[in-house]
């Protein structure tokens, strides 16, 4: 793969690189109109690769929370055409690394030393680049290391990114300017979370050393004295990524053993941590040989304040979800119902969410669930769909929910999907037994 020997970090060069992206996408509407004169059955399909491929091309070389953004939204599979979901699905692990003469420069800048000077060898080829940063391989005192760098200017450049990105996200998500910001509040301040490594390698400790009763489930160990605030130093986890190992032609069994980890890493975070790693795609996974499931990658938590949780996690009881009365008022309490909402916009939002949480609280009404089961991923998506299309929705005030919504809603669809790509089985209240 090709490297890169130098990434915009001002404002002014990352703006210009998205002016030259807006140039290429107006192009190919140019194109897209000319052949569409001419057929009038012509589909807009051609028209979406170009596009995805020419927007994933200039962020894949701003790097940073432009190219996070990308990531977050390949996740959302209904809410993009096809051709934008796997494109942007590549921000999750694969992308440009940046060349060994940057690597070296970079790593200097952010520790004081050459890489060489403080490890017994050093690759200065990556073996993994994301959005934010880049990992390789080192060895020390006989230990096989990982060692991440983060990419240089990406702490610095959050706010201005999200400001590119903002009108785009209004408009796409139907938000009123006015009221939106406390949702760009939540995704910068997180983001900036991403780029504290230092806090990353504590937060690591504490959810690998609390989780560690967690059967099939293994953590790397992390040296401190190795880490800065834009480095990580940790053990070597040998191992399948796990969107290869969702490929590959495992049996059941192990299908299973590694989805009921993940089903329960993910429980025992929300309802005994009251935290969570709310980035669950698959390049912050691997699987060993045991077919043991290995967290590598620590650096969005979301806390989920007991505001947000009570009520969250009260709709999942499906007699209380039918409850007129109780589950209005926790629509209020969870900022989707509003004052001064019209019974019109009432009506809309009770019936829109009253579906969403049905289907979200679905795998809790089995004491064992098949994440395989079509009728309930169909289901899903067409609701998603359906949402995501409909006129009326779009004629409404879109700032609905609380802020915590954006990293809890992308925990759940995020961890249902790998497990719908598992077609893993899962005992739902295992993970009861481990809370204290």
């Amino acid at each position: 793969m090709k490297t890169i020997d130098k990434i915009p970090t001002g404002k002014l060069g990352r703006t210009s690189k998205l002016v030259q992206t807006g140039v290429k996408i107006g192009g190919n509407y140019l194109k897209y109109y000319g052949k569409k004169a001419f057929n009038p059955e012509y589909t807009k399909d051609e028209l979406n690769e170009s596009n995805a491929s020419d927007i994933y091309d200039g962020l894949k070389s701003l790097k940073g929370s432009a190219l996070k953004v990308a990531q977050m939204l390949s996740m959302e599979k209904n809410l993009l055409p096809q051709a934008y979901v796997e494109k942007f699905s590549l921000a999750q692990f694969s992308v440009p690394p940046l060349s060994a003469p940057l690597v070296r420069k970079t790593f200097k800048k952010y520790h004081g030393k050459y890489p060489e000077e403080l490890y017994d060898t050093f690759a200065t080829q990556s073996v993994n680049a994301a959005s934010i940063g880049q990992v390789h391989q080192a060895t020390k005192n006989g230990k096989n290391l990982a060692v991440k760098i983060q990419y240089p200017g990406v702490a610095d450049s959050i706010s201005s990114d999200l400001a590119m990105v903002k009108p785009i996200a209004l408009k796409m998500f139907n938000l009123s300017a006015k009221d939106s910001e406390k949702y760009f509040r939540e995704v910068e301040g997180k983001l900036l979370e991403e780029t504290d490594y230092i806090l990353e390698v504590r937060q690591s400790k504490e959810i690998s050393e609390a989780c560690r009763i967690i059967p099939n489930l293994r953590f790397p160990k992390y040296y401190e004295d190795l880490s800065s605030e834009r480095i990580i130093t940790m053990d070597w986890m040998q191992g399948t990524h796990l969107s290869d190992f969702i490929k590959q032609n495992h049996s059941q069994e192990a299908r299973n053993q590694v989805g009921q980890a993940l089903w329960d890493f993910y429980m025992f975070q929300i309802h005994e941590l009251r935290k969570v790693h709310a980035d669950p795609h698959p390049g912050n996974f691997v699987v060993d040989e045991n077919n043991q499931l290995i967290a590598i990658d620590f650096g969005c938590i979301k806390y989920i304040p007991e505001e947000f949780y009570k009520p969250y996690f009260s709709l999942v009881d499906r007699s209380k979800l039918e409850d007129d009365t109780f589950f209005d008022r926790k629509l209020v309490e969870l900022e989707i119902l509003h004052q001064d909402d019209s019974e019109k916009e009432k009506a809309f939002f009770r019936e829109m969410f009253r579906e969403m949480f049905t289907m979200f609280s679905t795998p809790f009404q089995k004491k064992k669930f098949d994440f395989s089961d079509e009728d309930f991923w169909n289901h899903l998506t067409r609701l998603s769909e359906r949402y995501s299309k409909d006129q009326e929705l779009r004629k409404m005030n879109g700032n609905r929910g609380s802020r915590h919504f954006i990293y809890m809603s992308r925990t759940f669809f995020g961890l249902y999907n790998l497990l719908h790509d598992l077609e893993a089985v899962i005992n739902i209240d295992e993970y009861k037994s481990l809370i204290s």
